[in-house]
């Protein structure tokens, strides 16, 4: 009887590389720059931030809201506080999204370990099972 080349979970860990946890890959390859970036906007993404920039349209339309310019200005400042109401929301959307990969990433860890469990009670299977049939072909001898 010919005996087949069993794929191993050597075999298996040689051929496939290990699972990374690519958010730690990530941030490992950011530059300074691009940290300060982040921090940046983290800060303006928040609604501490949106808060001070309401403050800062109210002061200026009770001041002088009677003056043109104010009112422009004004209006200006107000998209300023838009776009960081949008940044706090892509942000909590973000953290969500950080969250859900680190459990995927650690439910693939945890199957791959169970895997590998599997794989190592199958190779020892396999060799009592050569073993037994290595033992009838003697006694059939």
């Amino acid at each position: 009887m010919e005996e087949k080349a069993i794929e191993t979970l050597d075999n298996l860990k040689a051929t496939f590389a290990p699972v990374k946890n690519t958010y730690q890959v990530h941030k490992s390859s950011l530059s300074s720059l691009d940290k300060f970036a982040i921090f940046i906007t983290k800060i303006v993404g928040t609604m501490w931030f949106v808060l001070a920039c309401c403050v800062l349209v109210v002061i200026p339309l009770i001041v002088g809201s009677t003056l043109p310019i104010v009112q422009y200005i004004s209006s200006g400042i107000l998209q300023l506080i838009l776009l960081p109401l949008i940044m706090v929301g892509q942000n909590l959307q973000g953290r969500y999204t950080e969250i859900r990969a680190q459990h995927d990433f650690d439910t693939n860890v945890k199957a791959e370990k169970e895997i590998e469990t599997i794989i190592l009670h199958l190779e020892k299977q396999d060799k009592v099972m050569m073993e037994i049939l290595k033992r009838i072909e003697k006694l059939e001898k």
